[in-house]
């Protein structure tokens, strides 16, 4: 079990380990027991978020040229309804290279704009990255200059990938490997809530009158970057777009701007109080509602509805030399629900922005955007 414990709205809560790091362990294990034919019963495994685990390795099996084991995940204090499941790898020599495949219970990529292409077995960049260091970290201790291939599989995944939104998107038969740092932080909607108003609360304390929210590391890093904004008076609210506005209202800020990525603003146009996956998409829906007010014809609506990404989408609008009313449109509606959620008295605007190319920047923002901003102009 992992000992590492982080502290929200302050709430203690231990951390856990992503199914990356499951998967990357069992693929070290079953490694080092194909080259050395010795039981392997714990491994270590740096993460990406520089956190060293020590996983058990379980359910140890081996025949002609092969040998599978599996990692137990452990989500810690986070609702994660993969808690508990056991992540296999089998390990196989081949002629060169580290190949890595998903297997059992590893979901299938059926659509574009995904981590993975189509067709590729449902395990992110990250994943893929730490299982081929941790292979190839063990060949390099035995001497061994051939490769090998790595199948991860979930006996639990298909089960398991219904209860997710992985069909919705484009994943068929099973779970994604996943985890971007290795580590799995608690997500406690009422910690995260209580973090967002103690922030704002310091702020409204030092005599601040204006607040830029930002809902993600995306928003920050183009808060910061592209548009060069102060990010002293800046407090991340995640998926808790409503919440941190009316948070902000209530400790009396007068001026509130909202930095975010058209994933999570797009979700704001049928007016989501959250936009964590968990509490419903839109994404496409909104869109296509968009796309039909700007006279879009049926075959552009069919194409929205099958994309998986914002970004995907816009390309669809863009093709059709849409995209600047239907922007129009989304950013409307983003404004109204902004403005239904503070009273009279309070001014509150948005920029809302793509990283794709060839939209790279922001895509709309609202009328008040460009003077509200300079209050964090650097």
């Amino acid at each position: 079990m992992l000992r590492h414990y982080i502290t929200k709205g302050g709430k203690t809560m231990r951390c856990g380990y992503t199914t990356g790091s499951c998967a990357a362990g069992a693929a070290k294990a079953a490694t080092e027991m194909l080259l050395t034919g010795v039981p392997v019963e714990s491994v270590t495994l740096d993460t990406p978020k520089g956190i060293r685990l020590t996983l058990e390795i379980l359910d140890i099996q081996s025949g002609a040229g092969f040998v599978r084991c599996a990692v137990q995940k452990d989500s810690g204090d986070d609702p994660d309804i993969t808690n508990g499941i056991l992540v296999y790898a089998t390990a196989e020599k081949t002629d060169v290279g580290i190949f890595i495949d998903g297997g059992e219970g590893v979901g299938r990529v059926t659509k574009e704009g995904l981590d993975q292409p189509v067709g590729a077995a449902a395990i992110n960049s990250t994943p893929q990255r730490m299982i081929t260091e941790a292979v190839e970290a063990v060949c390099a201790a035995q001497g061994y200059g051939g490769g090998v291939k790595i199948t991860v599989s979930i006996p639990d995944g298909a089960a398991l990938a219904k209860k997710t939104f992985n069909p919705r998107i484009g994943i068929v038969g099973g779970i994604s490997v996943i985890g971007t740092t290795g580590i799995v932080e608690p997500m406690s909607n009422a910690a995260l809530v209580d973090t967002i108003r103690l922030e704002l609360s310091v702020l409204a304390a030092g005599g601040a009158k204006g607040v830029l929210l930002c809902p993600g590391n995306y928003g920050e890093v183009f808060a910061r970057e592209t548009l060069g904004l102060d990010m002293r008076r800046q407090v991340s609210v995640s998926n808790f777009i409503g919440d941190g506005v009316e948070a902000a209202v209530s400790h009396g800020f007068e001026r509130i701007l909202l930095v975010g990525h058209i994933g999570k603003l797009v979700k704001l146009g049928i007016g989501l109080h959250n936009t964590h996956s968990a509490y419903g998409d839109g994404r496409m829906e909104t869109l296509i509602a968009c796309a039909l007010a700007c006279g879009g014809d049926v075959g552009l609506l069919r194409d929205i509805q099958n994309c998986v990404t914002t970004d995907a989408a816009l390309e669809a609008i863009d093709q059709r030399g849409l995209l600047q009313p239907v922007m129009a449109t989304l950013g409307a509606r983003i404004q109204a629900t902004l403005e239904r959620w503070v009273p009279v008295g309070v001014e509150i605007g948005f920029i809302c922005f793509t990283n794709a190319e060839p939209w790279k920047g922001v895509l709309v923002q609202s009328d008040n955007a460009n003077r509200l901003s300079t209050e964090w102009r650097t």
